[in-house]
């Protein structure tokens, strides 16, 4: 069967192959590859400027060159690459024989040829060219969740005024605003983004078990440690790891999936408490002409968009949980359990991504039904027991709390049943008219300042 949007297995390539195009260009086998022919063409560049004897150092004509291989990779590059793997059943190997055939242009790079992976092994090729990946991948992620956050912070500050009840464990509780409650995912995720990007994408070029043996051997008199780290800081622009087995130990990658991690599960809150709120009618849902809400009953518009946000959000954090566990073990020197689960890192931003996008559908659909909130507080005098007893506290009325629990708990509180009840209080007159004169709208503390501050 011909593969296309719809006889792909995975939906990330089918249904939601339009959203997550973007992903192609960083985690498909082609750009794996051609992270691949970076790495080599960098690091034989660098060893040309190392003043190898046998080595000399290339033309400018000659890097432009090299680096053009990289610059205009195709999928007809990539088609060759793995025609040559064919035969050698070995991917990083293709790239390496790849390239020697491109050299042969000219007689200065022929004669340099033999030091194209010179010193490496495959993973010193594969795990720099995943933190490279991962550094694209991470970028494209971060602007997603700066998107959520922008809309966010416009609604904390565009309803920081908006009286709304809250709820604790499902109950009725002292008002908030809807902007406040904004607010809170805002910080949050500001928090959570700031961990994403503070991740160090870690890299190694040390050879077939992390000691430079081969480097050594062949020139014992070089710093190859410091070659190393020049390669992979200054001209990869990664971070140096001077202690490794034959594979980067992936533990920067499970501190990176755990904080990608962290934020969709911030989102999936977000997913919940939305959709709940449209429950309860809080939020009404923009039309979509021709749109249909249920197959039976014509009147429904379910709140799709959180709900394919939350589960998609749940599938991306079910692999990313998976790869933070599974990629810093590793048996003895190496093992290659890591080199297939890897292939999938696309799978877990790919679903993140997806997930990301239908929350921001859902969040462009929303509509503040104030009529709906202000008629929930009209009705919730009940909530303002806490102000009062609290106020009791203040100036040693006996027993505050248990009073006001006799007052109102579980019963239908009006608002002549709480003046009556502050009439009677023995404390300051002025602390009595001001009891008297609120209200569930106006117990809010400082919600509306804390959401305009976001």
């Amino acid at each position: 069967m011909e593969l296309s949007a719809l006889t792909a297995v995975s939906p990330l390539d089918g249904r939601y192959g339009r959203q997550t195009e973007a992903l192609r260009d960083i985690f498909s086998e082609f750009a794996f590859m051609r992270a691949r022919v970076t790495v080599e063409i960098e690091w034989l560049i660098a060893l040309a400027e190392f003043n190898l004897p046998e080595l000399k150092d290339l033309s400018e004509e000659d890097k432009l060159y090299l680096r053009g291989l990289v610059s205009s990779f195709s999928v007809e590059d990539c088609k060759a690459i793995k025609s040559i793997e064919a035969t050698t059943n070995h991917d990083v190997k293709a790239v390496e024989y790849w390239i020697k055939s491109k050299m042969e242009i000219n007689e200065h790079l022929a004669a340099a040829s033999e030091f194209v992976h010179f010193g490496c092994t495959s993973e010193d090729i594969n795990n720099t060219s995943h933190a490279l990946m991962l550094s694209a991948g991470r970028e494209l992620l971060c602007s997603h969740l700066q998107t959520i956050i922008n809309k966010l912070k416009e609604f904390a500050h565009e309803w920081a005024g908006v009286s709304m009840l809250s709820r604790t464990h499902g109950q009725h509780a002292s008002p908030t605003t809807v902007g406040k409650e904004m607010a809170n995912f805002v910080a949050r995720l500001e928090n959570a983004v700031q961990a994403i990007e503070s991740v160090k994408l870690l890299a190694k070029m040390n050879g077939a078990v992390g000691n430079y043996n081969a480097h050594t051997i062949a020139y014992p008199d070089r710093n190859w440690p410091a070659f190393s780290r020049n390669v992979i800081e200054n001209r990869l622009h990664l971070t140096f790891n001077p202690y490794t087995i034959q594979i980067e130990p992936h533990d920067y990658m499970a501190q990176l999936f755990n904080a990608i991690t962290r934020a969709n599960t911030i989102l999936i809150d977000l997913d919940r408490d939305v959709w709940g709120y449209i429950s309860l009618n809080y939020f009404k849902q923009q039309l979509k002409e021709g749109e249909v809400g249920s197959s039976t009953m014509p009147h429904k518009v379910n709140p799709i968009d959180f709900e394919n946000s939350e589960g998609n959000l749940g599938m991306a954090d079910a692999f990313f949980t998976f790869l933070s566990q599974k990629l810093p073990i590793s048996r003895w020197q190496r093992d290659l359990t890591d080199s297939t689960v890897l292939r999938n890192l696309g799978v877990a931003f790919g679903y993140s991504i997806v997930g990301y996008t239908s929350l921001m559908r859902g969040l462009n659909k929303l509509r503040l039904n104030e009529e709906a909130i202000s008629a929930d507080l009209d009705n919730s005098w009940e909530v303002l027991a806490e102000a009062i007893q609290t106020v009791m506290r203040r100036y040693g009325v006996p027993h505050p709390y248990e009073q006001l629990k006799a007052l109102t708990r579980g019963k239908g509180i009006t608002p002549e049943t709480l003046h009556a009840f502050v009439t009677q209080l023995e404390i300051p007159a002025d602390a009595k008219e001001s009891l008297q004169k609120l209200t569930p709208h106006d117990y809010i503390g400082i919600a509306e300042q804390l959401a305009k501050d976001i």
